[in-house]
């Protein structure tokens, strides 16, 4: 480091004469000596190939342009399982009904069905002739209907209809503070004499309901399961059976109306 006394030295920014200055309008001449590009900027385009032999377009920026992918069949690639458990108390009505359960899975759906009975397991599996992408699901939603106590006859419309759902709640869930005596007396009002109530409301609804033990099962669509859960929360709340009964009715009137 120089000393902070020492003369002070001017660097010589003058340039070496041997190398010639551009001219004031040369610029221009080098815009115009330059080569024309094509109109086409995918002509601009360049293919660079990698290390892996594959192509890869980038344009002027070097920025990778892709093409669009193509859809996949995951069906035919992969098989998906699904292992349903069966309850002890409906494993012999899907003994006695197999051919029904598993004629629909089979047909419509397109899917291997198996039952395990030391388990108690019903397993599905998609395969090659699967089409459908939600095939599995279905198949998985009809057999839990079908384990919840639906028929086989109910319980098919979950494969063949879009709109069909099930919602399940048990009693206490509407009315936590109540003995094992009121609980019977709520599962009685909700079947009703003969299981008349129930028909009532399924009718009235055009739902199905399904009652085992303390829990409740529906199956409908949105409108009709909303409308047969509040009848079965007003019979278990101690409203009387002939104010439900009304209100279906009324209910009931205005949808026939509305559609």
């Amino acid at each position: 480091m120089p000393a902070p006394t020492a003369k002070k030295v001017e660097a010589d920014f003058n340039t070496d004469p041997a190398i010639p200055l551009p001219e004031p309008g040369q610029d221009e001449e080098l815009l115009l000596d330059a080569p024309d590009l094509p109109d086409d900027p995918d002509m601009i385009l360049q293919r660079v190939e990698d290390d892996h032999s594959a192509e890869m377009i980038v344009d002027e920026e070097d920025r990778p342009r892709f093409a669009p992918g193509n859809d996949v069949n995951v069906s035919s690639s992969k098989s998906d399982t699904r292992r349903i458990p069966i309850s002890t108390h409906r494993f012999t009505p899907l003994k006695n009904a197999w051919v029904s359960v598993y004629t629909p899975l089979v047909q419509h759906l397109k899917l291997q069905v198996r039952m395990n009975p030391h388990r108690r397991l019903v397993e599905l599996r998609t395969s090659q002739h699967t089409t459908e992408d939600g095939a599995l699901q279905r198949g998985e939603d009809f057999i839990r209907a079908f384990n919840l106590g639906f028929e086989v006859d109910d319980a098919i419309a979950l494969l063949r209809m879009d709109d069909i759902y099930i919602e399940t709640f048990e009693i206490k869930d509407v009315r936590q503070v109540m003995g094992k005596d009121a609980q019977s007396r709520a599962i009685g009002r909700i079947a009703g004499k003969d299981g008349k109530t129930k028909f009532a409301i399924e009718n009235a609804s055009r739902t199905r309901l399904s009652v085992n033990d303390s829990k409740i099962s529906i199956l409908g669509n949105f409108q009709s399961i909303k409308l047969a859960r509040s009848s079965i929360v007003s019979l278990i709340l101690g409203k009387p059976p002939s104010k439900v009964y009304g209100n279906l009715r009324t209910v009931a009137a205005r949808q026939k109306e509305r559609f």
